[in-house]
């Protein structure tokens, strides 16, 4: 059952110990599956696993009960070694009906077993999923190990003291189904109880209906263990450097940065957003933090959003927005506002499957196109983009450190699938960061207040409304030189433009020189990614120079502008070759500044890459 070897050991033992595991639970959309799957997350954090997780959302809002369409999954990848991916292929599928089970099943390794809740495998069922016959017991599913039983009759059956009417006491399956997952591997049901008591503590009795199905889920597991492929799996501690820990997805990383950013800058916070899917739960998170200084604001819409965001970096706060790439688009126009009056802002992009409306609830890396280049007029900005869940918190810093040095808007890219993903997080000791407190102009320097002056950055000054002396006009009309009065004379026009250049391009100045995460320089081949793409090439090129192959990975952090080193570190590989979640943009972007021969190996299917799709590409390029 383990995606890593095995200690031959135990192999045939009652309780073998797995290295990693990779657990899919899979069901309708009023299932659970994303409530169950987070808290066999929790269980599996506080047993001291590695993990990473892959929520896996229907698009539609409520798709009819038991069809394809509303299929609702969560994977985690789980271990006693570095986990960098939710996992390429499911060892353990627990299929909640027969349209779970379909959707899924091309995802899980051969001889994986197969949990089922036999009890939704009637003809109803069957046919909204589009089966002829029950795959239950057709043997269609023979190149899997099947543990097929009635979930939701024994579900029935526990919650029955507690008098609930037969749908409400169904809505217990998934705890039912949780407890089997934590007997299975040799979890605590203590948090999930006290959790559970807590959530329904105003209805004490579903409180003791959820954890009776808990119960017997996990005692379930111990009466069938001696027979069939159902066995207790138990996955050794990860090392982990000493520290407090907790799990975050992306969505928490982000919002937990930016307001260790405002503090590092001496700043309280605007956020103003709307809500879209996946980036919402930011706004969320924000709306916890009032005590530091955050203040959220939900506008009517995305151009109301951002532009409060605007004018509260006006009035001398840090201006917060964000959206996904529908949302970027509306806040187009405003974004060059931002980038004319030199104001700081920071602009949050989910990612998601696009164009239009697109896929809502799935992933993708399309917008790197709309966040380098995507405004009217010569509009540069800062572009940085997050790896994974935990990493965001740093380039959320990052961003605010940017935006507030260089009086510049700045566009951090995540996707869908950090949004949603979870993974173990050290949490930092704030005192090894340096503060990068910012300075308001409160007085009238020699020589006169030019709006439009700079420092050594090429940014302007940042002045309060309302400070003595310092009364002054911005807007999206062209300034002029210094003054910052209305201009449209074509030197000056130029000479503006050309500085807004050079600022965004300077900021190369203040960030690292790009390292190779993996391999050497100068090697046969090179993957150079950006985004939620670093786990499995990182996966992918380890496991490569583990066989020999002369290979190495780079992953780029900063997008716009581009390390200084880039160019003539990329120069020294035989071959480049650029795995993205679109069609070839950032690729684009490396053969227009460095002229080197970027290959694109390319996914837009909604879903994140495989390990194994890039071993492939290593090995078919070396070949």
């Amino acid at each position: 059952m383990a995606t890593a070897a095995r200690d031959v050991n135990t192999e045939t033992t009652a309780h073998p110990n797995e290295e990693a595991v990779v657990v899919r639970f899979a069901g309708d959309s009023g299932d659970g599956m994303q409530l169950t799957g987070g808290q066999f997350t929790l269980s599996t954090a506080l047993a001291g696993n590695d993990l990473a997780t892959f929520p896996d959302f229907p698009a539609e809002i409520r798709a009819p009960q038991g069809t394809l369409f509303g299929v609702s999954a969560f994977q985690i990848n789980f271990g006693s070694e570095a986990i960098d991916t939710a996992g390429d292929m499911a060892d353990v599928l627990i299929a909640m009906n027969p349209a779970a089970l379909k959707s899924n099943l091309s995802g899980l390794r051969l001889g994986g077993l197969i949990i089922a809740d036999e009890g939704e495998f009637g003809p109803r069922n069957l046919a909204k999923a589009g089966y002829a016959v029950s795959p239950l017991t057709d043997d269609s599913l023979a190149k899997w190990q099947l543990l097929g039983f009635n979930i939701s009759q024994l579900t029935l059956d526990s919650v029955k003291p507690f008098g609930l009417g037969n749908k409400e006491a169904l809505r217990c399956k998934n705890m039912w189904t949780l407890g089997l997952a934590l007997w299975m591997f040799d979890r605590e049901r203590g948090p999930i109880i006290e959790w559970l008591k807590a959530k329904f503590a105003k209805n004490p009795t579903l409180a003791d209906a959820n954890i009776a199905a808990l119960n017997a889920g996990h005692a379930y597991g111990e009466t069938a263990e001696l027979t069939g492929p159902l066995k207790q799996h138990h996955i050794a501690k990860a090392e982990a450097e000493p520290g407090l820990y907790r799990t975050v997805t992306g969505s928490d990383s982000i919002a937990l940065g930016l307001v260790a950013g405002a503090q590092l800058a001496g700043l309280p916070m605007f956020f103003g957003g709307y809500p879209i899917t996946p980036a919402s739960a930011i706004l969320h998170n924000l709306s916890k933090y009032k005590e530091y200084g955050v203040t959220t604001f939900q506008a009517e819409d995305e151009i109301a959003a951002i532009a409060s965001a605007i004018g509260a970096s006006y009035a001398g706060q840090l201006g917060i927005t964000s959206s996904s790439g529908p949302g970027i688009a509306l806040k187009g126009e405003a974004m060059g506002l931002a980038i004319m009056t030199e104001l700081p802002l920071v602009i949050i992009n989910s990612q998601r499957g696009g164009p239009s409306t697109g896929l809502p609830t799935k992933t993708e890396q399309s917008d790197l196109y709309q966040a380098v280049y995507g405004r009217n007029g010569d509009a540069p900005l800062p572009v940085i983009a997050a790896r994974s869940p935990s990493d965001a918190f740093d380039c959320a810093i990052e961003a605010v450190r940017i935006a507030t040095q260089y009086m510049t808007p700045v566009m951090l890219l995540t996707d869908g699938y950090i949004a949603n993903a979870a993974e173990p997080w050290k949490v930092p000791d704030m005192s090894t960061y340096e503060p990068f407190p910012v300075t308001f102009l409160d007085h009238v320097p020699d020589g006169g207040f030019r709006p439009y002056s700079r420092d050594e950055k090429l940014a302007r000054p940042w002045v309060k409304p309302g400070t003595p002396g310092l009364i002054h006009r911005i807007g999206g009309i062209e300034k002029q030189v210094d003054t910052g009065h209305i201009d449209y004379n074509p030197a000056n026009h130029q000479a503006m433009t050309d500085l807004r250049q050079a600022k965004v391009a300077g900021i190369a100045d203040s960030i690292p020189d790009q390292a190779v995460d993996l391999g050497e320089a100068g090697a046969k081949l090179v993957f150079v990614g950006w985004g939620s793409t670093y786990g499995p090439i990182h996966q992918a090129v380890r496991r490569a120079r583990a066989k020999g192959l002369d290979v190495a990975h780079i992953h780029i952090r900063h997008i716009w502008p581009l390390p200084k080193n880039l160019g003539d570190l990329l120069r020294s590989f035989g071959k480049v070759i650029v795995p993205e979640m679109n069609t070839g943009q950032l690729k684009t972007v490396l053969r227009d500044q460095y002229l080197v021969d970027a290959r694109p190996l390319n996914k837009v299917s909604g879903q994140p890459f495989r390990i194994a799709e890039i071993e492939a590409a290593i090995e078919e390029a070396l070949s």
